[in-house]
């Protein structure tokens, strides 16, 4: 993509950057978003390894384009999400982008995510993986998450665990989010419908290595995943 085809930013925008120990990716991930004029907000989930370290020195040599958030513990991409949430809000961000620090997204494809909501006929985008491409594992337990995110929530979607997601502050405002882990997702699905949200699906490209694929959604993630379900269903 050329400069003339970048699509101009007119808003506010943060990334919100989940990660943990991410080490091997994470200063080249940020490097990416921030040589593309983002700012990144790194919200480190109990990192064990030296992504905490990695991310102060990140915030020194890119300030003020990139902030540092870090739990204590290991919360969840859940608690991930929510905190960078509340840190997008409080820097008055117009739109703020959910984004994988594992190096799988290409940020070439941020191109896609903002200009619906700048130009109103979105309020939440979500970039759709291509599953055709994935490798079996992958995909057998992404189509199965569509479908139990349909049954739960309501709404079917093409990619109902796609990280990469986009949407407005007021849209951020109305999310209600409980889950503190994958459960997240979909329930980003479910508060699409039962708000009302304009909802753009956008394809994106998936950079996949044995490391994110191990990382991914398998049989072991979607149960628990459904037991958060149950879980909340229950209560």
């Amino acid at each position: 993509m050329t400069k003339t085809d970048i699509p101009p930013i007119t808003s506010d925008i943060y990334i919100i950057l989940s990660c943990y120990n991410e080490e091997e990716t994470l200063e080249d991930v940020v490097t990416n978003l921030v040589t593309r004029g983002f700012k990144v907000l790194i919200i480190d989930d109990g990192s064990k390894d030296n992504s905490p370290k990695i991310a102060r020195k990140l915030v020194k040599k890119y300030s003020p384009m990139v902030y540092h958030y870090r739990h204590a513990i290991n919360i969840g991409l859940g608690g991930a999400i929510q905190t960078g949430i509340k840190a997008a809000l409080s820097k008055n961000a117009d739109i703020m982008i959910t984004f994988d620090a594992d190096g799988q997204h290409n940020p070439d494809d941020l191109y896609n995510m903002y200009p619906p909501l700048q130009n109103g006929e979105a309020d939440i985008v979500i970039a759709a993986r291509d599953f055709n491409d994935m490798p079996t594992g992958r995909r057998f337990g992404n189509t199965v998450m569509n479908q139990i995110t349909y049954i739960f929530q309501g709404k079917m979607v093409k990619d109902s665990q796609s990280g990469l997601r986009a949407f407005t502050a007021d849209t951020a405002r109305k999310l209600q989010l409980k889950s503190p882990q994958y459960g997240v997702s979909s329930e980003i699905i479910g508060e699409i419908k039962r708000r009302k949200l304009k909802l753009k699906e956008v394809p994106m490209t998936t950079i996949y290595d044995q490391r994110t694929i191990e990382k991914g959604t398998n049989t072991l993630v979607g149960i628990k995943i459904i037991l958060e379900f149950l879980n909340e269903t229950i209560k």
